[in-house]
């Protein structure tokens, strides 16, 4: 996994600032630290930085090839999961190769391809290909948005990377938001619209799309959607083809030439991981399985289990742990740890995160990294085979908007008076409207089945990408890649058109997914309720946050406070977030972790000197 930047010019010639697309490149150190490279020509500068996973020699980036009278470039980052599927084909075609690397794989695929290519590959990617023949580049992003791409258009030149980070280091994008950004960091962040780089100048390449540059003109084009078909399986046939599909994901994600585990939480979605990886490993001859769980000090004594956490992960991460012979890890993160890496988690996010939610996983992640390069999680099972409680409870399949997201007119009463006049209730109205219009939809499907197809899809375009920008920025903070089988969009494609009454088999969340695991994993973790990502429950916790909050605003120039209402925060502090009744987002920003995300809204600001355009 890498880091990837680039400088388009329409007409300057930039073959020798040569120093900036360093500086850019320099900010993605932690994505890459085992190699970088450069591209240099008169309208084209590109960079890399390599996290080696496949191939040491063989993957050298910056790749360079040539076919006929065109060199290609390429800078990429991700994984592709059906590479020698890939090459065998363009073998047929007469194609030769130099490595095992899936980096010439796919530099040959879009030459022989163009756009094509992406109607191919299975992956995890985001990547760039300068034609230096016709002065085009091309950019693409994977199917689900696993891997980041953000871009910025400025006059005749089009500038590039792999996070925000990397495009505010060229001196042409300024870290601007205007009344959008506002509204995105106020009104619905942590997540953000699909596409909407929060500062004014950024945007980013949504997930299944791809985009050319030419003649200094941008076109943005969708390469893959979901599709809404009649589902025509027996209930047998359609447990087995998911646990044929969830296999195959997982056993295609298990190629690496450097160390590989999985985490695991004792819940459903790692344990499968967990225990289909293990089986591999054993029948291939690979050893025993590391295994990671995340747990934190104290936290047996102050744990308080409710709807949403009805019990702790550790026990069921040791039992899952001792049925698949793993060898196994607990990561004990300390609170002060946690409030301090806030910062860590903010400067590798670029925007304002979830809170202790990034940090811990930050800190996890940096355990990890000591002992191995490659990790697989569980991300992305909720929102296709409904593990989350707006699957199923009433108020929130009928809710009119976001259901992990109805604070709305909560979070307008925290806004600063100088913003008061900004449509915040209209622009989440908006977006969520929009999504909900983009919907595919079944001839004749009953107006419940057709609701909870809605239900379904705003999870994947909105909940899911919030999550998977997360795992994205807080693994690779610490160089280390992290792979999510459920992620791979055969897989998406086939659930989202599995009918409700098999989805939620037996009235169980997730209850397919659970039936196609039997066998793999034990009856008792099979039964096991949902429980979401661990977080503390520590009372140093929250008065950690508290006594950090009160320092940011006994300074009257916190810039937090061109945003948020001075009284109206202070209030939230004092009752150690209580006050703020309806969860902030999704089931775990509550209480002391709203407090968290504003320490880090101002030190997003703070850091990166965020000018405000009202």
């Amino acid at each position: 996994m890498c880091g990837i930047v680039g400088w388009i010019s329409r007409e300057e010639s930039i073959k020798d600032y040569t120093q900036v697309i360093e500086n850019m490149n320099w900010t993605l150190k932690e994505r890459g630290p085992d190699d970088f490279g450069y591209f240099c020509s008169e309208h084209a500068q590109l960079g890399h930085r390599r996290l080696t996973i496949v191939d040491p020699e063989g993957g050298v980036q910056p790749m360079m090839k040539t076919m006929g009278d065109r060199q290609y470039a390429l800078v990429y980052n991700g994984e592709l999961y059906n590479t020698e599927d890939v090459r065998e084909k363009l073998k047929h075609k007469g194609y030769h190769f130099e490595s095992y690397s899936d980096t010439e794989v796919l530099l040959v695929a879009y030459m022989e391809w163009g756009a094509d290519c992406l109607k191919h590959i299975n992956g995890i990617f985001a990547f760039g290909v300068w034609n230096k023949k016709e002065k085009e580049l091309f950019l693409a992003r994977d199917h689900l948005g696993v891997k980041p791409l953000f871009y910025s258009k400025q006059n005749n030149h089009l500038i590039f990377g792999s996070q925000i980070k990397a495009l505010l280091a060229h001196p042409m994008v300024e870290p601007t938001i205007n009344s959008e950004g506002v509204m995105e960091i106020l009104g619905l962040g942590p997540a953000r619209s699909l596409g909407h780089g929060v500062f004014e100048a950024i945007d980013e390449i949504p997930p299944a799309h791809y985009l050319t540059y030419k003649n200094g003109v941008s076109k943005l084009v969708q390469y893959w959607e979901l599709e809404a078909k009649t589902h025509t399986e027996d209930l047998d046939s359609t447990i087995e083809q998911t646990r044929h599909l969830l296999v195959d994901a997982v056993e295609r994600q298990l190629v690496s030439d450097v160390p590989l585990c999985t985490f695991l939480s004792g819940g459903l979605d790692s344990s499968a991981i967990s225990s289909i990886t293990s089986r591999f490993f054993e029948r291939e001859g690979r050893g025993q399985l590391d295994t990671f769980s995340i747990d934190y000090k104290d936290n047996d004594q102050y744990f308080v289990a409710n709807e949403f956490q009805p019990n702790a992960d550790q026990v069921w991460a040791e039992k899952m742990a001792a049925y698949i012979g793993s060898n196994h890890h607990t990561v004990t993160l300390d609170n002060a740890q946690l409030i301090e890496a806030l910062k860590d988690a903010t400067r590798f996010s670029d925007l304002p995160g979830m809170a202790d939610i990034d940090s811990s996983l930050y800190l996890f992640c940096k355990e990890v990294r000591k002992k191995v390069t490659v990790a697989l999680s569980g991300e992305c099972a909720d929102e296709i085979f409904g593990g989350y409680p707006w699957f199923t409870r009433s108020e929130d399949i009928q809710a009119d908007t976001f259901p992990w997201s109805k604070s709305i007119k909560e979070r307008k009463g925290l806004i600063n008076k100088d913003f008061s006049q900004y449509p915040i209730e209209e622009y989440v109205g908006e977006k969520y409207l929009d999504t909900i219009k983009k919907v595919p939809k079944l001839k004749g499907e009953s107006k419940e089945e057709a609701r909870m197809r809605e239900l379904f899809y705003l999870n994947i375009k909105w909940f899911m990408i919030t999550l998977l920008n997360r795992k994205d920025r807080m693994s690779m903070g610490n160089s280390l890649e992290v792979r999510v089988p459920f992620a791979d969009y055969r897989l998406v494609e086939y659930a989202f058109n599995i009918p409700n009454e098999m989805k939620f088999y037996k009235g169980r969340e997730k209850g397919l997914l659970r039936e196609a695991m039997r066998g793999i994993i034990p009856q008792e973790i099979i039964e096991r309720k949902k429980s979401p990502y661990p977080k503390t429950h520590h009372i140093d916790y929250t008065k950690g946050v508290q006594k950090w909050m009160n320092e940011i605003m006994s300074n009257k120039q916190a810039p937090i406070f061109q945003l948020i209402d001075r009284n109206k925060l202070t209030e939230i502090v004092k009752s150690g977030g209580a006050s703020f009744k309806t969860p902030w987002f999704g089931q775990l920003m509550t209480g002391p972790q709203l407090i968290a995300y504003f320490i880090q809204i101002n030190t997003w600001m703070e850091a990166y000197q965020v000018k405000v355009n009202v």
